[in-house]
């Protein structure tokens, strides 16, 4: 994976012109702002107004801390995340649409639960045509005990009806797409893009990378829910850390900083993050 680079080393220059940078940092905030003026070639006649990027205060270095403690890739979703419950000697189509189901079912459900339930729907051979010959109890069995299991049952036939029929059996490719089948998010249609099509379109975020970037303060105020810490991770965020950043953080989630109880003093950031300090 690529390191962390600062703003200033993404600057671009004009043809003919030049770019400058200047940074403030103010030590009672917890943010840095970077201002970027840009002079352009004479003739031109005007200069593009100071345009403000904002960033966390020791993002890199928090960055850089995390790397390391899941340097191992030793937590759940390394083993049994949607990125490995596929079969990756099926047809290309085949393998799109079972990663888009592993990430329908992995919705509020532990990844060993959804590794499972994944497995037994391949053993019985996972496809768009077998689903659909599937009746409903059965599928039910075949998913139980995944997060919401009748709804998700709904959804999945719903979903594989209109891959069969819009589709040709495979996937939408793009982000639009896929919301509009029942009972995919954004958080699924970024990482399905990801990991199908291979097509970064934007930051997965989940609960835990959710509950993180809040507690690291990477976002400029507390954000209440998943879409709104994704709008506000991908202002600032270098684009080509986009893929890492999720299994990065699911992974630093399930394993040091929980939901309750974090495991603060096992943390290398506890001296730099601001919820630990609080703690």
């Amino acid at each position: 994976m690529c390191a962390a680079r600062r703003v200033s080393s993404r600057l671009q220059r004009s043809k003919g012109g030049a770019a400058s940078e200047i940074l403030s940092t103010k030590s009672h905030q917890s943010e840095r702002k970077v201002s970027i003026a840009y002079e352009f070639p004479e003739g031109k006649g005007v200069e593009e107004a100071k345009k403000q990027k904002w960033e966390p205060r020791n993002w890199e270095q928090q960055l850089a801390n995390i790397r390391e403690m899941r340097k191992t890739r030793d937590a759940p979703v390394d083993q049994m995340g949607a990125g490995k419950c596929f079969d990756g000697d099926a047809p290309p189509e085949v393998m799109r649409y079972q990663v888009l189901l592993s990430l329908m079912l992995s919705s509020q459900t532990k990844d060993q639960v959804t590794s499972a339930a994944m497995m037994r729907l391949r053993e019985r051979g996972l496809t768009v045509d077998n689903i659909l010959e599937t009746d409903d109890v059965t599928l039910g069995q075949l998913i139980y005990p995944v997060g919401f299991w009748k709804s998700k049952v709904r959804y999945i036939k719903q979903t594989t009806a209109i891959l069969k029929r819009d589709y040709a059996g495979d996937i939408p490719k793009t982000v639009a797409g896929l919301v509009k089948l029942p009972g995919v998010g954004p958080k699924m249609a970024h990482l399905v893009m990801d990991i199908a099509w291979q097509n970064i379109s934007g930051i997965g975020v989940d609960t835990h990378v959710h509950r993180i970037a809040n507690r690291l303060k990477w976002t400029k105020k507390e954000s209440a829910l998943p879409e709104e810490t994704r709008r506000a991770l991908e202002e600032w965020l270098p684009r080509d850390l986009w893929s890492e950043i999720n299994w990065l953080l699911v992974g630093f989630g399930q394993q040091i900083c929980l939901p309750v109880h974090p495991r603060c003093s096992e943390c290398r950031n506890k001296g730099i993050c601001p919820a630990a300090r609080k703690r």
